[in-house]
């Protein structure tokens, strides 16, 4: 599993890990998530410790290109979701089709969540 890692400037608030297959995380690293924000090496607080990782700040131009991403492939998911699955999909069906779209939720709660202010992530 491959994961990308929002942090908050509050110390209280642990980072937030969306761990995800590796499919997804080729998928994502290919499109135009990658080119959204530039990492950059930042001092951050983790578990008391000051870490220097590279971060790409959460301002709000870059959140708000990251919603309008995350939205759009959001939509785009779902009309794939509900063609592939019909009428009366199994438990085991429904989960495998539904887990880009589960990711994709997750990331865009991070993202919308204005107490994480910056997302690491490794291209």
């Amino acid at each position: 599993m491959l994961d990308f890692i929002f942090y908050a400037f509050k110390t209280e608030l642990s980072p937030h890990y969306v761990e995800m297959s590796e499919e997804v995380y080729e998928w994502l690293v290919k499109s135009e998530f990658s080119k959204i924000g530039k990492s950059v090496p930042r001092n951050i607080l983790i578990d008391e410790e000051e870490e220097k990782l590279p971060v790409v700040e959460l301002d709000r131009d870059i959140r708000q290109k990251l919603r309008n991403f995350f939205r759009d492939a959001i939509i785009c998911e779902s009309d794939t979701v509900l063609t592939k699955l019909g009428d009366s999909p199994l438990k085991e069906e429904y989960q495998a089709a539904t887990y880009r779209l589960r990711k994709l939720l997750d990331l865009l709660k991070c993202v919308e969540n204005e107490d994480y202010q910056y997302l690491q992530r490794v291209l």
